[in-house]
């Protein structure tokens, strides 16, 4: 029970399974496009004539509360959308005076005119959320999928890594990381935190940062997995503690000998932001410089212009960290990571969200020229992929996420339907049930019943 709404759990499953079958995003099929012969057209929508109508909201309480957005259309096409996880859907209501009585086909022009209302950390959550909505209907309408309107495929499998729950026991952290290679896993990422190692003396200075005894102590820990997963597996670390430039570098520097992936979000001290939305990129360079540990950050800064532009620009980090959530999802998300493409540099996408921004980001991935992998915070949440209909379940398949391709041409799909001239069975609008575009042409099993609106809007 959330104790803020009263409603129960297995009820919000209820609300979104129906809408949130994602199907633009996950279509295997394109749905409803239209024929090439004049006297056989399959229209899904009026396009000129579309207008967002209304947006509404639900929070799902999950180890990361998910707020979920609708935006539903004069011509009974809807768009799903997601707020970082941990936001405040409110992110996203707030912009909704802008945006009713506008097509949502217009999608560049609709995000530039609310651009302004973002900034980093979760405060790029509602555009992100918006732009994931507006994508949604734009594939139902024009029978694609979502991926296909920002570019083409270089992947249809995206690579998942999880988070694994820390252990101030060597022992235990490197069991349960084995356990994740048995679930089929082949990249790993795992926490060094300064609680593993508060209660032994003299591991943490007076700043609660690793000394050389306690960088030693974090070394056994990194060793004990090493051991479990292999050293040709990729490792990459987090939750370093409050660590200033010369901390950084000094944990960087001792983390060469277990050839890391990444360090994540070294600099938490004088970052002119917070840890995981830095904006001092000169501090960031200076520690790149001084290390081979490749250096990875950005999991909360939105925006090319607002936030990567620099530390792509001066080389100030090995790796970009894009959550899709806040950084401004599909479109957006594309632009930073083909901008860092030019300049050599990878993009790992951060994610610990829904389903519905799960494969949103998926097919985003799928367009990305140089990609690492994509992270997961609910691999031991068992009834996360219960909140969609319309994917291949389990939604990860051993360490994959699948971008699907459609099987067949939209051209030989409509003469498949012998002489139907409408996939809405004789109406020139789309069903008001119909499937997301993240997802495969499959109707929804429930209808979403309770929804926020935003107030007075």
């Amino acid at each position: 029970m959330n104790p803020k709404t009263g409603i129960k759990r297995r009820n919000m499953f209820g609300m979104v399974a129906g809408t949130a079958a994602l199907g633009s995003f996950v279509a295997n099929q394109p749905a409803g496009a239209q024929s090439p012969q004049p006297g056989d057209v399959n229209r899904n929508s009026a396009p000129s004539q579309l207008r967002i109508t209304d947006m509404r909201a639900i929070r799902i309480a999950s180890n990361y509360d998910y707020p979920i957005i609708r935006l539903d259309t004069n011509q009974g096409v809807y768009g799903l959308g997601e707020v970082r996880d941990a936001g405040n859907e409110g992110m996203a209501l707030v912009l909704k005076p802008h945006i009713v009585g506008r097509n949502p086909l217009n999608i560049e022009p609709i995000l530039d005119s609310i651009r302004n209302f973002t900034n980093q950390r979760r405060f790029g959550g509602g555009y992100s959320a918006l732009d994931i909505a507006l994508h949604d209907i734009a594939g139902k309408v024009y029978g694609v999928p979502a991926w296909r309107l920002i570019g083409s495929q270089y992947r249809n499998r995206v690579r998942c890594y999880c988070d694994t729950t820390e252990s101030s026991d060597p022992k235990v952290y490197a069991a349960r990381m084995a356990a994740r290679k048995k679930m089929g896993f082949t990249f790993f990422k795992m926490d060094i935190m300064p609680s593993m190692i508060r209660n032994r003396p003299g591991g943490l200075n007076t700043r609660g940062v690793a000394t050389a005894k306690g960088l030693e102590m974090y070394g056994e820990h990194i060793q004990a997995v090493r051991d479990a997963i292999g050293w040709d597996q990729p490792l990459a670390a987090d939750h370093f503690g409050p660590l200033d430039v010369n901390d950084a570098i000094r944990h960087a520097r001792f983390f060469e000998r277990y050839e890391l992936a990444w360090a994540e979000d070294l600099l938490q001290v004088g970052t002119l932001g917070s840890g995981d939305a830095p904006k001092n990129w000169r501090a960031y360079k200076e520690i790149k410089e001084a290390t081979v540990t490749p250096i990875n950050t950005g999991e909360s800064l939105f925006g090319l212009e607002e936030g990567f532009r620099p530390f792509i620009e001066n080389n100030a980090v090995d790796i970009i960290h894009v959550d899709p959530l806040s950084s401004g999802a599909i479109r957006e998300s594309k632009r930073i990571s083909d901008f860092a493409s030019m300049y050599g540099i990878q993009t790992a996408i951060h994610f610990a969200g829904s389903p519905v921004g799960c494969m949103a980001a998926v097919h985003m991935i799928s367009t990305l020229k140089d990609f690492v992998a994509m992270e997961n915070h609910a691999v031991d949440i068992p009834w996360w992929g219960d909140l969609v209909n319309g994917v291949p379940k389990p939604i990860i398949q051993k360490d994959t996420f699948r971008c699907p391709i459609p099987r067949e041409s939209a051209w030989n799909s409509t003469k498949k339907r012998a002489g139907r001239t409408c996939a809405c069975r004789g109406t020139s609008s789309p069903p008001r049930n119909s499937t997301s575009t993240f997802s495969t042409n499959t109707e929804p099993a429930v209808r979403i019943r309770t929804w926020t609106r935003a107030a007075s809007l």
